[in-house]
């Protein structure tokens, strides 16, 4: 991936290191990653365990900083925000769903889709208006009092995902989305993921199921850190700097 104009590039990672201490060892979780991401991509993250993917995922969430490098998100420089700049385009901007959903338990299905609303200062019938949609798109209205205890599996990663998009972000970052899923269930998340990807919606999908991998139009495998190989549509993406 090439093109860097401000209209079709959504990330762009240059000279990217992470390292982490445990105890006296020295681990380089990233290792001069350069990755340039367009809007509307459907990636999926590989690799063995260890190999970076989730700390790449959470760099791109704005969840964890980079120790050297630049990260540009939407041609802007997220590695210089603060840490309520970097919160305000997390929310705005970002979506996350994870293997063990992070649902809040005490709340129903329909106030965790209304959550990123409450936090954002959406007005109550503003909330109320999306919410009721989610519910209905997803198709949860039957469960939207119903708490996260009192649904199965694919119902709470469903709710996860409505809650996930709820903000409309412009990038929606999968870690193991179907983890905790039988193959049946797996597989009906996976076609709502798809949908969001084909209505326009970044998506990159962090998994260890080749089959899962492969559905995706682009895969990059990580190793040691680094990007080992960076397929799109059978062609190799050359990992040089953006």
């Amino acid at each position: 991936m090439s093109d860097e104009s401000p209209t079709s590039t959504l990330v762009s990672l240059h000279g990217i290191n992470r390292t982490f201490y445990l105890g006296d060892s020295k681990v380089h979780a990233l290792c001069d990653v350069n990755l340039t991401i367009a809007h509307g991509e459907y990636i999926a993250v590989m690799g063995p365990s260890g190999s970076g993917k989730s700390t790449l995922l959470n760099l791109i969430g704005l969840l964890d900083r980079p120790d050297e490098g630049t990260y540009m998100l939407e041609g802007r420089d997220v590695t210089t925000l603060g840490a309520d700049e970097l919160a305000a385009v997390r929310s705005e901007r970002i979506g996350f769903i994870f293997q063990s959903f992070h649902l809040v338990p005490r709340l129903s299905a329909a106030a965790n889709i209304e959550l990123p609303l409450v936090l954002a200062g959406f007005s109550k019938t503003e909330r109320a208006k999306r919410v009721s949609q989610a519910l209905q798109e997803y198709g949860l209205t039957d469960r939207a009092n119903h708490r996260p205890n009192e649904l199965s599996g694919g119902q709470r990663q469903r709710v996860a995902i409505a809650r996930a998009t709820i903000l409309r972000p412009a990038v929606l970052l999968a870690d193991e989305p179907t983890g905790n899923l039988d193959r049946v269930t797996g597989e009906e998340v996976v076609k709502l993921l798809e949908k969001l990807n084909a209505q326009g919606m970044t998506l990159i999908v962090v998994t260890h199921d080749q089959t899962l991998g492969a559905r995706a139009r682009r895969q990059i495998r990580m190793v040691d850190g680094g990007i080992a190989r960076d397929v799109t549509n059978g062609a190799v993406v050359p990992n040089d700097a953006p």
